[in-house]
C-alpha cells in the first residue's frame, strides 16, 4: 500500500527525464497532481539539463538575468524512498 506523498520526503523517480535519480519534495501542487523536488546527486550534464530561465527586470529582481530552475514531477512518476528500501 503507498503514502501520499508530502513535502520534506525522500522520494526516487521512477520515469522521466530524470529516471532512476533521488530527490527531495519541496512542494506538493494538489490541483495538478505534482510535485516540485529539489533534485541530490546529479551530474553536471544532467544538472545543466534542469536549466536556467532569463527573466526581466523588476523590482523584485532590479538586474534580471538567469534564475536556477527547479524539477515538477507527476506524483505517479515518484516512489518513497522508504518504499523502495524495503522492496530490496
Amino acid at each position: 500500500m503507498s503514502k501520499a506523498i508530502k513535502k520534506d520526503d525522500s522520494v526516487f523517480i521512477l520515469s522521466g527525464e530524470f529516471k532512476g535519480e533521488k530527490g527531495k519534495v519541496l512542494a506538493v501542487l494538489k490541483k495538478k497532481s505534482r510535485a516540485v523536488l529539489e533534485m541530490t546527486g546529479l551530474s553536471p550534464e544532467k544538472q545543466a539539463a534542469i536549466g536556467r530561465k532569463t527573466v526581466k527586470k523588476s523590482q523584485k529582481n532590479p538586474r534580471g538575468g538567469m534564475v536556477e530552475r527547479k524539477v515538477s514531477t507527476h506524483i505517479s512518476n515518484l516512489k518513497l524512498l522508504e518504499e523502495e528500501q524495503k522492496a530490496k
